[in-house]
């Protein structure tokens, strides 16, 4: 095989359509922004966040017009903080002895679908990290049990009371909640399930409105060890984000999932302390107000953080890395993933007889809508 990379595009897309069957359900699910080319390295972009606006009032006729109150907008980041990449060598030594028949295109294909996969997988992970980081709230009783059919029910719930779209929504599972589920008889019966997917493809098809898929990203969180902890007696209204926590010992971390004393909804953590502080819940902050009285917070324990959205919940913003003009790449191309859309930059760095190949990306990520995200514990 010649070294140029004309010639292992072929090669870099069977490597693709391997590493394409992998479970990266969550990456399927967000909204992914693979034009990114305007954000440079470490750089924010702001977008605004409109907030609900001032009170309805009553029509008060008059000779003057009055002005409404001012409007305090929020935003939201998003920053390039990942610039990665990977790759092998080849020397011509080993190029001449293996270059024989197809054994070294198919050497090539199975490095550079690990080199793929490394990308991809790390690319899910964090972005399931961030998504159970940043979810609105969780349902779920029993940590270490996988999702029963009442679980997607709370979960849909908890989307269409934060108004979240009911188009495009997702459940993003990992395998033991995927099994759990392909097991459950209503689903796989074709006479009560109303069609044989599941039976005979075990594909999970749409439940509940979501687009059911899974995710090597979906990871068992250890819970903080806060305990103890109480709120201030200030009272709190509905909406409150920010917490002030009194006594206690041990971490509440971000992705904690925590309850208040007369509330039994389940908030997601996305600032944390390590002794006693504010610590801040993710929008839209508090169901149930809480009266002026110290109210005391109990931590979920260690469980599985699966995830239900809508796709615009999240956004992921992609591109290549940039190079200079006299740079000493001999050749460098674009592979597309076609089930992602997302591109990765494939180089050739020749040195003194041997050949450096290169896969590069930049990314970052960010969950834009908190309330069109939830969290169902497994």
């Amino acid at each position: 095989m010649a070294n140029t990379l004309t010639n292992l595009i072929p090669v870099a897309y069977r490597a693709l359509d391997i590493v394409s069957r992998e479970l990266t359900g969550l990456i399927s699910a967000v909204n992914v922004d693979a034009a990114a080319d305007t954000i440079a390295k470490g750089q924010t972009i702001y977008s605004p966040v409109v907030p609900s606006g001032n009170a309805i009032g009553d029509i008060t006729p008059a000779m003057t017009v009055t002005a409404a109150n001012d409007i305090t907008y929020g935003t939201k980041s998003l920053v390039i903080d990942n610039y990665k990449v990977s790759g092998f060598n080849w020397t011509a030594e080993e190029e001449f002895g293996i270059n024989t028949g197809v054994r070294m295109e198919n050497l090539m294909r199975d490095q550079l679908a690990q080199e793929f996969r490394k990308h991809i997988n790390a690319m899910e992970l964090a972005l399931c990290t961030a998504a159970k980081n940043g979810a609105s709230r969780a349902i779920g009783t029993t940590a270490g049990t996988a999702p029963i059919l009442a679980d997607f029910a709370g979960a849909k719930k908890i989307l269409d009371d934060n108004g979240a779209p009911s188009s495009d929504r997702s459940v993003i599972l990992d395998t033991t909640a995927g099994v759990a589920l392909r097991g459950i008889a209503n689903l796989f019966k074709v006479n009560e399930a109303g069609d044989s997917n599941l039976l005979r493809n075990g594909v999970l098809g749409n439940l509940y409105g979501f687009d059911v898929r899974e995710s090597a990203g979906v990871q068992a969180v250890t819970a903080g060890t806060g305990a103890s902890y109480t709120t201030t007696a200030a009272g709190f209204a509905v909406g409150t984000t920010s917490i002030p926590l009194i006594t206690g010992t041990g971490t509440v971390l971000a992705g904690d999932i925590v309850t208040f004393a007369g509330d039994a909804n389940k908030y997601v953590v996305t600032s944390g302390v390590a002794a006693p502080g504010t610590i801040t819940i993710a929008e839209p902050g508090l169901k149930v107000a809480m009266s002026a009285a110290t109210k005391a917070m109990t931590i979920f324990g260690t469980s599985t953080r699966n995830l239900a959205l809508s796709r615009n919940a999240i956004t992921l913003a992609t591109r290549l890395p940039k190079f200079q003009a006299n740079d000493q790449a001999a050749d460098r191309m674009v592979i597309t993933d076609p089930n992602t859309g997302i591109s990765f930059e494939l180089c050739m760095w020749p040195g003194q007889r041997m050949v450096k190949y290169e896969v590069a990306i930049a990314y970052g990520m960010t969950v834009i809508k908190p309330e069109h995200l939830a969290v169902i514990i497994g």
